[in-house]
């Protein structure tokens, strides 16, 4: 039997269920008003955007700091603070009314929203994310500098996957299917301790 979405969230958002059910709400609502995503994706919301984000959280270890760069709408950022509490979530984007959203979106929670680009922000996490931001390579470029040393730099990707890790050294491709979730395939580049190239 296929679950349920209520049943998908009690079982991904155990401590959040009511967050992760008003942003979704949020996102269908304002997120469409404002351009932030498209008319045709409120039926698709669940499968598409919130759930679509959750294989990442499966390599996350327990209490680390995470950017989510070009957050947009907060995809991942959100879904991911509000299925892992235990983590620090950061989300960066540099569009004014975008930012306005993702503080309406955040407020009441430990989630810190920074305005910025990715290649202008000063400061560090253990992990950084993006969803459909930029290729592989000049994702690389812009959030580096941001990636801890032994931290990782996590890009969700599609099909073509494969094809953007051609040329970038050291890329792992992570292909994860959770129960009851679509495939998810995450691109990760991790910052050695040695490496003169990091």
């Amino acid at each position: 039997m296929e679950p349920t979405v209520e049943g998908l969230v009690g079982r991904y958002f155990p401590e959040r269920q009511e967050e992760i059910q008003s942003y979704a709400q949020f996102l269908i609502t304002a997120g469409i008003e404002r351009g932030l995503i498209g008319p045709r994706e409120a039926e698709r919301i669940w499968e598409r955007h919130i759930f679509n984000c959750l294989p990442i959280i499966q390599l996350l270890p327990q209490g680390a700091s995470l950017f989510d760069i070009g957050s947009g709408a907060g995809l991942p950022g959100i879904v991911i603070a509000f299925a892992r509490p235990d983590l620090s979530v950061t989300l960066i984007e540099p569009l004014e009314r975008r930012v306005e959203f993702l503080k309406e979106a955040t407020a009441g929670t430990s989630i810190e929203v920074i305005r910025g680009r990715a290649q202008d922000v000063k400061k560090s996490a253990d992990y950084v994310t993006a969803r459909a931001v930029a290729p592989l390579e000049k994702l690389k470029k812009m959030s580096w500098h941001m990636v801890k040393t032994g931290g990782a730099l996590l890009a969700m990707k599609g099909e073509s996957a494969a094809i953007e890790m051609v040329g970038v050294k050291n890329a792992i491709l992570h292909e994860i299917e959770l129960e009851g979730i679509g495939l998810g395939r995450i691109v990760e580049l991790r910052k050695g301790i040695k490496s003169i190239s990091d």
